[in-house]
């Protein structure tokens, strides 16, 4: 490790679960800098380098193997567009690296879109993406759907990411209690996906990192019948990260893998990183992309509506009976 650098240990698994005849999950964890998307130990154990580093999480829904292929599609795109766009951005800005982060899942969105448009038998197809960025000391995330991002500090665990999801909005309205929205038989209708409709609404937000920090990317398929209190407890007790990963997904499947269950878990050092003096605002924090004179074009400000690779590695196929699918409620 470079002295001053930001560094990165990283690792991801996915697996099939307990409910399901086939994956439609799909990860990724990549350098931009060195333009390398693997589980490579380079990758997994590294400085972030001036184009920052790259982490999805994608859900697919669809059945058959159109979840599958629109997961797949949505990473692939990101990362192509992040390498190839902002790789070649002459402006290296925190506002341009948001930007394009913004700008490559909105393009997924176009392009799963119009494959289901060209294909009928895909019709309806789509995908949750939550798309993680590190640049500079800074953690910018992308969420379309109800996959998850977790940021550990302190021995406490807190959600980044809002879902967009039915029960979310009725958290958010007062009507229903976040205990009463984890048991509801709705609580896997979610608000957007990346596929269905021609445009959608990335929700951005920005996190300053802090030295030993850890941040868990997840699909429903973990953060359904894992719990937060678990998460942190598996995550803390294990610096293995490999380990990490496997434990929570082993947990997930003990307590019947309903779904597919993919996760990330990230831990970031480096003397770039200042200490957390426990003062520090963590949570959903929008970042304005603001409309400023550079060399990009005008940027579009999204504000929520409701604020107060290596893929498939080591996964399982075994045949199981197939439970209700995630649906996709536009409203």
């Amino acid at each position: 490790m470079s002295d001053g650098a930001v560094h990165v240990e990283v690792f991801g698994r996915t697996d099939v679960g307990q409910a399901r005849d086939h994956n439609e999950d799909s990860f990724l964890v990549a350098d931009l800098t060195r333009r390398n998307a693997s589980l490579q130990p380079e990758v997994r154990s590294h400085d972030v380098g001036p184009r920052g580093s790259l982490l999805v999480v994608a859900d697919g829904m669809g059945g058959a193997a159109a979840g599958e292929i629109a997961s797949d599609m949505a990473v692939d795109t990101i990362y192509t567009h992040m390498t190839e766009q902002w790789g070649s951005d002459q402006e290296v800005s925190e506002q341009r690296f948001a930007y394009r982060l913004k700008e490559a899942v909105e393009l997924a969105n176009q392009q799963i879109h119009e494959f289901a448009k060209s294909n009928v038998e895909h019709r309806g197809m789509g995908t949750t993406t939550t798309a993680a960025g590190i640049f500079g000391g800074a953690l910018y995330l992308t969420q379309v759907g109800d996959s998850r991002g977790y940021l550990i500090r302190n021995g406490r665990i807190t959600q980044i990411t809002k879902d967009q999801s039915l029960m979310q909005r009725l958290v958010d309205a007062g009507e229903l209690t976040e205990e009463e929205a984890a048991v509801s038989e709705r609580r896997n209708i979610i608000l957007q996906a990346l596929g269905p409709d021609p445009h959608v609404k990335v929700d951005l937000t920005r996190q300053e990192l802090r030295r030993d920090d850890v941040l868990v990317m997840c699909s429903d398929g973990l953060s359904g019948p894992v719990k937060n209190d678990d998460i942190l407890r598996i995550v803390t007790q294990n610096t293995d990260l490999v380990a990490s990963c496997k434990e929570l997904i082993d947990l997930a499947n003990s307590r019947g893998g309903p779904d597919n269950i993919t996760c990330i878990v990230s831990r970031f050092t480096g003397d770039d990183l200042s200490a957390p003096d426990g003062k520090e605002p963590v949570g959903h924090q929008v970042y304005p992309l603001l409309d400023t004179e550079s060399t990009t074009d005008p940027v579009p400000v999204y504000e929520p509506q409701h604020d107060a690779s290596t893929r498939k590695t080591e996964a399982t196929q075994e045949r199981k009976t197939e439970p209700t699918k995630k649906k996709w409620w536009p409203f």
